[in-house]
């Protein structure tokens, strides 16, 4: 599978330079990819979808788990989101894909505010987020869903926060 992400493969231009960074998704690198899988609540089950990815090179970094007495819905984010996909597919687990945006947590007492602070002059709402297992520079991160990825990885990125690319979770496997 290629992609128009840097380093990625196929450019949408014929190989000439001055490509664009649109992803297949129409996105603006760099979102992060995040897999919402649902499965029956029942002993065992989360072990099985984790161990999918285990021996593979392939890292979650971030976890999240909505249940009832029926079934469980998991958001999970794993260090390549394309070998993520081709074992999710490969898998008897039911899955769905939304684009998050990833941020470093930023210097200050308040670093959560001072994100939503940004979010908030742009008029976006956050729906949710957890954090990213993954530091850099000795700051953690977070993964947000909101109303328009393109419109706040364009505002954090002219506020000055550092956005987390799925280059860099990729890059954090070598750390762990």
């Amino acid at each position: 599978m290629s992609s128009n992400r840097p380093g990625g493969g196929e450019s949408g231009t014929g190989g000439r330079s001055g490509t664009s960074a649109i992803t297949k998704r129409g996105l603006e690198w760099p979102s992060l990819r995040q897999f919402a899988v649902f499965m029956e609540n029942r002993v065992g089950r989360l072990h099985d979808l984790l161990r999918l990815f285990e021996g593979r090179e392939i890292r979650v970094v971030a976890l999240s788990i909505a249940n009832s007495v029926d079934c469980a819905f998991v958001r999970l984010m794993v260090s390549d989101s394309d070998r993520g996909r081709e074992i999710l597919q490969l898998s008897r687990f039911a899955f769905s894909e939304t684009d998050l945006v990833g941020v470093e947590l930023p210097d200050g007492h308040q670093p959560f505010v001072q994100i939503c602070i940004a979010l908030l002059q742009a008029e976006l709402n956050v729906h949710y987020t957890y954090p990213l297992l993954y530091h850099r520079r000795g700051r953690g991160a977070i993964a947000l869903y909101v109303d328009d990825v393109d419109q706040a990885l364009k505002t954090l990125d002219e506020k000055g926060f550092n956005l987390v690319t799925e280059n860099d979770l990729k890059e954090a496997d070598d750390t762990f």
